[in-house]
């Protein structure tokens, strides 16, 4: 039996079709399962964040094991600005666009050495509703002072990150040869529970 993936942005769903996929292991999205809801998001963290959502959405399928996930990029320079909050950092649910021009805007007059920040990645699994596990990664970067075009739909942020080991920004790295991003990371913790799963469900 497939698991729901708890997610609507079409950037995660291609990057978990091509990580889990490479395991053997298959997800129905929500789209695909019917489901229209949405839980309002109250977590102080993307780790509870994550949880509320894996419960919320197994409760919305019928019992279907679920997996979500919640992320968000920290700015040193900003005091750990957006976190949790990215998506609605502005102050309302941003587009893709908004929040590049709104990032580059909060981050006028920050020298570039200055510039340091980070991608999470929380993933949130459970098959019963109740009992939930959480897998995190982390990936280190930089916030560049022009943004690499065109944005990755879903992930706006990647075209002003610039990570660490090739010193490229992400938006240019194709997701097959992502070097070992947040999310990745986290999928690679979470995935022999999720082969375990997939042979008892």
């Amino acid at each position: 039996m497939k698991f729901l993936l708890a997610t609507t942005n079409e950037g995660k769903i291609r990057e978990y079709r091509h990580l889990l996929g490479k395991a053997g292991v298959e997800f129905v999205t929500l789209a695909e399962a019917g489901i229209t809801d949405k839980p309002e998001e109250t977590g102080a963290t993307c780790a509870e964040n994550a949880i509320l959502k894996a419960k919320f959405y197994f409760e919305k399928s019928g019992g279907m094991p679920t997996l979500a996930d919640d992320g968000g990029l920290e700015i040193d320079a900003l005091g750990g600005e957006p976190g949790v909050h990215s998506r609605r950092w502005p102050g309302h649910e941003a587009t893709d666009e908004e929040l590049v021009q709104y990032t580059l805007e909060r981050m006028k007059g920050i020298a570039l050495e200055k510039r340091t920040a980070r991608l999470t990645a929380v993933l949130a699994v459970t098959a019963d509703g109740k009992n939930v596990q959480t897998f995190s990664g982390t990936l280190e970067g930089k916030i560049v002072e022009k943004p690499y075009n065109p944005i990755v739909a879903g992930y706006p942020f990647r075209s002003l990150f610039q990570e660490m080991q090739t010193g490229r920004v992400l938006a240019e790295i194709p997701v097959e040869q992502l070097p070992n991003a947040h999310r990745e990371q986290a999928i690679a913790k979470a995935l022999p529970l999720l082969q375990q799963l997939a042979k008892n469900w």
